[in-house]
């Protein structure tokens, strides 16, 4: 068994597509993670920004937190018919541009690649980051820490969908066990103290007030709480990833995750306010999570708490899987168009879409590396991509729907028409209340990817037009080629060589670069060795050409002596026929130079039409 084996498992052939497919219970895992860890993070970044009012504060987050679940209520609607609409997947940009055109598609596309790179950091960066709050003494292995966790996460999905969802799926069932409890129990013991439950690990006192409730503030704090509707849509994109009834499972596995992601911020919510938990500040000491001081609030501090606060340290670090499901279904999706490179659409060893999970991981991995594993700077970045395509779906919807028609359109046209209204007017609000702290950073990379994917399209366009051809093959000027074998010294591998130049051509020079003591023997053995075995079998013998060289450079030369060959025979194709020897070990290629492949890639980069290069290995048995 070889290390890929070991590490990706057994290549899996096409015909197994069937047996990789999923169902809901599957589903909620691996396009869930982030919708649902977006709980722990949510409801406590409203809260933060509520901060300067003190206790008064907290009274807000019931009216802030409804807010943002019938906004989720309304994207849940819409999001069930795209699934039923386009069972092929690919969400906001497959539906933007079909319905809106290639500009808005790819601006779709763009804001949910960018949200994806950030889920990825930034939820592992969270993860690592409460682990550390917790045990102190990892602090300095932050970076290593998020490194690592990206690397699991990379390996799990590039073993395939259905090995991810079973690997995710006890977290993610210990997080909603654990919070579920918890939300059952605080609600229980308040509606049992008339709303007032007396807490059983008492929560830090709220910090003095400092400002009055503004509508500017609770827009803020609105903002900060749609952080918790990222990923939503990550259904949507990989309906495909289901077995059959697709649409039925994809859409069975959005209502879980929506109406349990309603629960918990609900739940929170109202627990929040009974039990007067008001946030920390995230710089100062003395720092405490949202959930962290919930939990003790409710059910104290003993093995349940820490049971449930290792759950979703837990969930925080894999939430970057909901990522690694959709980005690389996107970017194929996006590469079927022309706008990316086509490799993103070509399915690995685990019929997963391996390039997609990579460059994730690389763009991931480079951010958490740049911010050193705190992305706290990252932050208002976020919602900004996730509510540009949230808009440009539904507005899709609309034109779907109107032109399509049949029974039931005007009614989805009223739904998907009141999603893209309503997500509209929160991006205006999302950007105008972070665009200080970041969010013009968002708008500027989001105009830049899709610049980029401009680019791309052009290029294959221009590829396209320069080698389409439409006329039969022409035979005419096909005699055989002027063939060039460069040549150190005489053995086996200079002999197969030269026999297939022969094979190719009459015409053969063979170029010798002289810088050491073999010219001199190669010379005075060429004509026993070379040219009467050729004339010999009636052939026309090789030429030797020796090249001096007096500044020991062996490439230049040869690539100087093609070029001035094509010059001289216009109309004739030039074959440099490159000899090169193989090992059978990897670890045996840094003992030989490797100027077979330099120099191919010298000819690549200096060569006309008219020069063929052609590669003839001699393979070592040792």
């Amino acid at each position: 068994m070889s290390v890929l084996d070991i590490l990706l498992g057994k290549a899996l052939a096409t015909s197994d597509e069937r047996a990789e497919q999923i169902g809901a219970s599957a589903g909620i895992p691996i396009f869930g993670l982030d919708a649902l860890s977006s709980a722990a993070y949510g409801p406590e970044a409203a809260l933060t920004m509520l901060l300067p009012l003190g206790a008064a504060g907290v009274a807000y987050i019931v009216p802030v937190s409804a807010s943002i679940i019938v906004l989720l209520a309304i994207l849940y609607f819409s999001y069930r018919q795209t699934i039923a609409a386009y069972p092929g997947g690919g969400g906001s940009y497959t539906v933007a541009s079909e319905n809106l055109g290639t500009y808005p598609g790819l601006l779709a596309a763009a804001a949910l690649m960018l949200d994806y790179i950030l889920v990825a950091a930034v939820g592992i960066a969270a993860g690592v980051g409460a682990l550390v709050s917790a045990a102190p003494r990892l602090q300095p292995h932050t970076l290593s820490l998020c490194l690592l966790i990206l690397l699991v996460v990379t390996l799990v999905n590039l073993r395939g969908v259905r090995e991810a969802g079973t690997f995710f799926m006890v977290p993610t069932y210990l997080f909603l066990g654990t919070m579920l409890i918890t939300l059952l129990i605080g609600v229980a013991r308040a509606l049992a103290a008339g709303g007032h439950p007396v807490p059983v690990a008492a929560a830090p006192v709220a910090s003095p007030v400092a400002a009055a409730a503004s509508l500017w503030l609770l827009l803020q704090a609105f903002s900060n709480g749609c952080t918790a509707m990222t990923g939503v849509e990550a259904v949507s994109n990989g309906v495909r990833a289901f077995r059959e009834p697709a649409v039925r499972n994809a859409q069975r596995t959005l209502t879980v995750i929506i109406g349990l992601l309603i629960v918990l911020l609900g739940g929170i919510a109202y627990l929040v306010r009974a039990y007067g938990i008001a946030a920390t500040d995230p710089g100062q000491p003395g720092y405490q999570s949202v959930l962290s001081m919930l939990v003790a609030a409710v059910a104290g501090r003993g093995w349940f708490y820490y049971l449930t606060i290792g759950s979703v340290l837990l969930i925080l670090s894999l939430s970057a899987n909901t990522a690694f499901a959709d980005f690389p279904r996107l970017c194929k999706a996006v590469a079927q168009g022309g706008f990316l490179p086509h490799s993103f659409g070509f399915r690995g060893r685990r019929l997963v879409y391996s390039q997609g999970i990579l460059v994730l991981a690389a763009l991931a991995g480079l951010l958490l590396i740049v911010f050193r594993g705190v992305t706290d700077n990252l932050i208002p970045l976020f919602a900004i991509g996730a509510f540009l395509a949230f808009s440009l779906s539904q507005a899709g919807m609309v034109a779907h729907w109107r032109r399509t028609g049949g029974p039931g359109a005007m009614r989805s046209m009223i739904v998907n028409g009141l999603g893209a209204v309503v997500t509209a007017m929160t991006l205006l609000v999302v950007l105008v209340a972070k665009f200080t702290s970041g969010a013009w950073i968002s708008a500027l990379l989001i105009a830049a990817m899709v610049w980029a994917m401009l680019w791309v399209r052009r290029h294959y366009e221009r590829v396209a037009e320069e080698t389409q051809l439409a006329s039969a093959l022409h035979i005419e000027n096909l005699g055989p080629p002027i063939v060039i074998l460069p040549i150190q010294g005489w053995n086996r591998i200079a002999e197969r060589a030269l026999q297939f130049a022969l094979a190719l051509s009459p015409e053969v020079h063979a170029i010798h670069v002289a810088m050491e003591e073999e010219t001199e023997a190669l010379e005075r053995e060429w004509p026993q060795l070379v040219e009467r075995p050729v004339r010999n079998a009636g052939g026309t013998p090789p030429s030797l050409v020796t090249v001096p060289s007096p500044y020991r450079l062996v490439l230049k030369p040869i690539l100087e002596y093609v070029l001035q060959m094509e010059a001289q025979n216009p109309g004739r194709q030039i074959a440099i026929i490159v000899p090169e020897l193989v090992e059978k070990h990897w670890y045996h290629y840094p003992l030989h130079n490797q100027r077979a492949e330099l120099l191919k890639a010298f000819l690549l980069l200096k060569g006309s039409p008219r020069i063929v290069l052609i590669n003839v290995p001699w393979y070592t048995q040792a």
